[in-house]
């Protein structure tokens, strides 16, 4: 007999409560941290198994709340890409779309709003999801018999209960009734008792079904989203989350009116609400206005709560995403082409000339993203190239009109020969909210805000067109470790603000730091070596589908539940992680 499973010795422990790291050693029994010791006094006692963690830091797995694996999960075990980057914890069903409940025959239509909103490729999830529910607690039952790598926690959806309760109705943002509403209440808090984390909602314009219509809910009025919000009451927990209207520059309403009732929605129901916060060009200085309202907002009692991104907030542009030339009648005719082929063929000078040379093709208005063209076009100025090693802060000289401008270059010109780079595999930025100012202070501004969450991750989602995912890791390297254009931040708060931080706005209290009884969701980090890559996009998704995936190196472990699941980057085959229900 042992005294432990795991010890994990030698190592610098930064626990996720935002105290000094300290070097120790940390035991495991049974999933959970059974001691911890420290150079003053070490652990004592064998262990089944034993990892040297000299040289490196150990910190608690990171909690990512704001994640779109609804379907994903279904049909993958692992859950790239972020189980590669430290995280143990997930939440999905964010902004307003989720696959239950569900009338039988309308799963096809809420594949359709899933992918819309999130760019998730519609075959894949018809190729690849395994459906077997109608209700929310019956999608929770299929998802409890999953044996995954990293533990998932979930919300219900606005848009899913509003097309199952009001149908064609709410499909087309029709006013809902009293009666209605009762209902979606009563749905809702049904699947709060039976585990989901909580409800959440999107009033974006610019978050729209495959068929061009606004997320169902988008248009609810007061009284609709209160229904919602005091489902949680009635259940006495959960959270509020939403992607609100004005956000992004787009104005259904201006975003501090949105402010105000979710302000009073959470004081009246006592549950956190927490939002997307953005800065956007349209209206530069808001998110600080909106950042002040959250903070005032504890005085009335209630707890809102922005959800931020740690880095700019917008596209992937390559030959295997959206690029300016997609639309020009030569490239059309090349686009099928295996990228190896085309690459060759956009080489030539006569096929570099002719593209060059020509207008584009009009968009399909028919077809969701066919306008992107126009739209990268219209952004040039804000395009940066990323590098083999990305930079995510680059400087204003750094875009390609600056660099085109220097050079006595046309900037298109210059742009097309960077694109062939890499066998075709370049990316290049172009940040649309988050860096109006060139540069992060903003970014660490809204991070160090007192009512601010890491999140907006969007892992699992905009599979051709970003990878978020990946943040946890560029909270490491950028805030904590390498950042030269402005204030870092200390490593302690970066680790608590992605473990701790994120897990207590869903009351998951058996985790988030390194404490003895908690769960042992741990990283071992050789935090001097951590590399954030170029991402890639591959085709390894159901029916061939595509997604952008954005590798790490430097994470030696990753433990779920005291086992390990990930070894030196490589997945280790171990499946500890559970469906969450509920707070704990």
């Amino acid at each position: 007999m042992t005294d432990y499973d795991l010890i994990i010795t030698g190592g610098t422990i930064v626990d996720g409560t935002g105290a000094d790291a300290f070097l120790g050693d940390l035991a495991i029994i049974d999933g959970k941290v059974a001691a911890i010791g420290t150079a003053d006094a070490p652990l004592t006692g064998d262990a089944a198994n034993t990892i040297d963690a000299t040289g490196r830091i150990i910190t608690p797995g990171f909690v990512d709340c704001h994640t779109h694996y609804d379907g994903q999960v279904t049909w993958d075990d692992e859950l790239n890409p972020s189980a590669g980057h430290g995280v143990t914890t997930v939440v999905m069903g964010n902004c307003g779309v989720g696959f239950a409940p569900v009338k039988p025959g309308k799963e096809e239509w809420l594949i359709q709003l899933m992918e819309g909103v999130e760019d998730i490729p519609g075959t894949a999830l018809s190729e690849g999801m395994t459906w077997g529910w109608e209700t929310f607690g019956e999608y929770l039952d299929v998802l409890d018999q999953r044996r995954l790598s990293i533990d998932v926690g979930t919300q219900i959806a606005h848009g899913a209960v509003r097309g199952y309760v009001m149908g064609d109705r709410g499909a087309a943002n029709e006013p809902a009734t009293p009666e209605d509403i009762a209902e979606m209440r009563s749905i809702v808090r049904e699947a709060i008792e039976a585990g989901a984390l909580g409800v959440s909602t999107s009033r974006v314009l610019g978050h729209r079904a495959m068929d061009g219509e606004p997320v169902p809910g988008t248009f609810a009025a007061e009284d609709e989203l209160f229904g919602l919000g005091y489902a949680l009451a009635d259940a006495g927990t959960g959270v509020f989350e939403l992607a609100p209207a004005g956000a992004d520059g787009q104005e259904l309403v201006k975003a501090p009116v949105e402010m105000a009732w979710m302000r009073k929605l959470s004081a009246e129901i006592g549950r956190p609400v927490t939002f997307a916060l953005i800065q956007n060009e349209t209206e530069p200085d808001q998110w600080k206005e909106l950042m002040a309202e959250s903070l005032a907002a504890v005085e009335d009692g209630a707890q809102c709560y922005p959800q931020v991104a740690a880095r700019p907030f917008g596209l992937l542009i390559g030959l295997q995403t959206h690029h300016p030339f997609a639309k020009r009648p030569t490239y059309v005719a090349l686009a099928e082409l295996p990228l190896d082929e085309r690459v060759a063929e956009m080489a030539k000078p006569e096929v570099k000339e002719a593209i060059l040379g020509e207008e584009d093709l009009p968009a399909n208005p028919d077809v969701l993203f066919d306008g992107m063209t126009a739209f990268v076009q219209m952004m040039f100025h804000q395009l940066y190239p990323m590098g083999v090693i990305p930079d995510y802060e680059p400087p204003a000289e750094a875009s390609v009109v600056a660099m085109a401008e220097a050079q006595g270059r046309d900037p298109l010109e210059l742009f097309y020969d960077y694109l062939l780079a890499d066998n075709g595999r370049a990316m290049a930025m172009m940040p649309i909210f988050n860096y109006v100012e060139r540069n992060h202070d903003v970014i660490r501004d809204m991070l160090t805000h007192p009512q601010s969450v890491s999140g907006l991750s969007d892992g699992g989602a905009h599979c051709g067109m970003i990878c978020d995912a990946s943040i946890p890791t560029f909270m490491l390297t950028h805030w904590a470790r390498d950042r030269s254009r402005g204030e870092k931040l200390p490593l302690e708060w970066v680790v608590k603000k992605q473990s701790n931080d994120t897990a207590a706005l869903y009351g998951l209290g058996d985790r988030g730091t390194l404490e003895v009884g908690k769960r042992a969701d741990v990283n071992v980090i050789n935090l001097d070596e951590l590399t954030l890559h170029s991402p890639e996009m591959v085709h390894d998704l159901p029916a061939g589908g595509r997604r952008l995936l954005q590798s790490a190196t430097g994470y030696d472990y990753t433990i779920v539940a005291g086992e390990v699941t990930r070894d030196h980057g490589a997945d280790t085959g171990a499946r500890p992680g559970r469906l969450i229900r509920g707070a704990r």
